[in-house]
């Protein structure tokens, strides 16, 4: 594919930005299936929110484009070949990972109404609805906003200027697979859907991964490429599951179980490698901590925030205080990784226990340093449950930088899960 000419005659009606509705992360699908079981009824509201607030979204991107390709969305239905591959395809090892009662609903669901304001030069953009429908905004929403952003750059550039721009991007992303083609025993997935420069340009990066690390590349989250290029769909759970179950929690100690509610539920639909323990949405430590027997014997953790290095090692003596061989575990790096840092924690880590990598917005976007005044950089951009049956959510996070919630609410979850001081991280993507 030459992916300057087609940008160059871009005419979106033929590249739409998401272009099905399965053009998403396999982790939203899986978990808005256990939703759809244990709480098709709880209202909830998401919201856009631009941590980078010297990128100002509203002066970049025209509204009525935005508009157009948020209404195009709403259009979107699962096609008869994409409903055939999620019943008939197997998942993690399982057939039938997705229950005809979910299937049926999905294939007749249409994507909720949406709110958009402008104000003080970024874009106020909200869902608010069912949980099951309105979760499906998230990642078609962030694909959305980031690759119009990048489209306003790309449009003041001329046909040569675009090629040579699209040659240095390869050049720089296949640099980065000679790095990593060599480690032994590595194991990588592309986790980078969410804030991509496009959907051409995740499909290559895709592409060249498979060619470049072979069977060290174990597939992408992106359910619409794994579906066309034959390869596995990877993901399990996020945040959004702990933070609205919190959320609907009436006491001090019914929010404390909250997140391993979360968790029982998951384990009455999945065994295996989708069990994986997403412990920081209210800090890792004190997760562990309270955890329950039963959770050491899952299958492995994954590391989202904070310092990866810390995590792991408090990971590794849980595993070990529980009775667990840290060996026979799995911890999935998954936070702002470049090549040169997954070849760091691999090194430190292999050995002592399983090592895997979802390599997100630095696969699927790093135009750093390639465009003037670096106006094609990545930034940190998130579409987050911010209600729940009308209750505040929060996460707290490994990295504070990272937290979001009322402030009298970030204060009680703290108190509540015995969060202390913790060390503030840049948050680069």
């Amino acid at each position: 594919m030459d992916i300057a000419t087609r940008v160059y005659n871009h005419k979106w009606k033929i590249d739409p930005i998401v272009r099905s509705l399965i053009d998403t992360d396999f982790y939203k699908l899986l978990m808005c299936q256990s939703i759809f079981r244990y709480k098709p009824d709880t209202q909830v509201k998401f919201s856009l929110i631009n941590r980078a607030k010297d990128i100002r979204l509203a002066e970049l991107i025209d509204e009525g484009e935005l508009r157009e390709q948020l209404d195009h969305i709403r259009g979107l239905s699962l096609s008869r070949g994409e409903s055939t591959w999620m019943r008939g395809n197997t998942f993690y090892g399982k057939r039938q990972m997705f229950r005809p009662d979910f299937m049926d609903w999905l294939e007749g669901v249409r994507l909720p109404p949406y709110h958009l304001e402008k104000h003080d030069g970024q874009y106020e953009l909200t869902f608010e609805g069912n949980w099951p429908e309105v979760m499906l905004w998230e990642i078609p929403a962030l694909a959305v906003l980031m690759e119009l952003r990048g489209r306003a750059v790309l449009g003041e550039m001329g046909r040569f200027e675009l090629q040579v721009l699209y040659a240095r991007a390869m050049t720089k992303l296949w640099e980065k697979i000679e790095k990593l083609r060599n480690v032994d025993g590595l194991r990588i997935a592309d986790f980078g859907t969410r804030r991509r420069h496009s959907f051409m340009w995740q499909d290559w990066a895709v592409q060249a991964m498979i060619e470049g690390l072979g069977d060290k590349f174990v597939g992408t989250s992106n359910c619409l490429i794994a579906m066309r290029r034959e390869v596995e769909a990877i993901g399990t759970n996020a945040h959004e599951l702990p933070m609205i179950y919190s959320a609907l929690a009436e006491t001090d100690e019914s929010l404390k179980r909250a997140p391993y509610d979360v968790l029982a539920d998951w384990q009455e639909e999945h065994d295996g490698n989708l069990r994986i323990i997403l412990p920081d949405t209210y800090g890792t430590e004190g997760f562990l901590r309270n955890a329950p027997d039963w959770l050491a014997s899952w299958t492995g953790i994954r590391i989202d925030s904070g310092d990866p290095e810390s995590s792991a090692e408090i990971a590794i003596q849980w595993w070990k205080d529980r009775g667990e061989d840290p060996a026979e575990k799995l911890i999935i790096f998954s936070d702002g990784l470049d090549a040169e840092k997954m070849v760091q924690l691999h090194r430190q880590f292999s050995g002592r226990t399983k090592v895997s990598f979802g390599w997100g917005t630095l696969l699927t976007n790093d135009f750093r340093g390639l465009v003037e005044q670096d106006a094609l950089a990545p930034f940190s951009l998130v579409c987050k449950a911010v209600s729940a049956n009308g209750r505040p959510t929060v996460k707290l996070s490994d990295n504070p930088n990272k937290a979001m919630g009322p402030a009298n609410e970030v204060e009680r979850y703290k108190r509540v899960f015995g969060v202390g001081e913790q060390v503030a991280q840049a948050v680069v993507v």
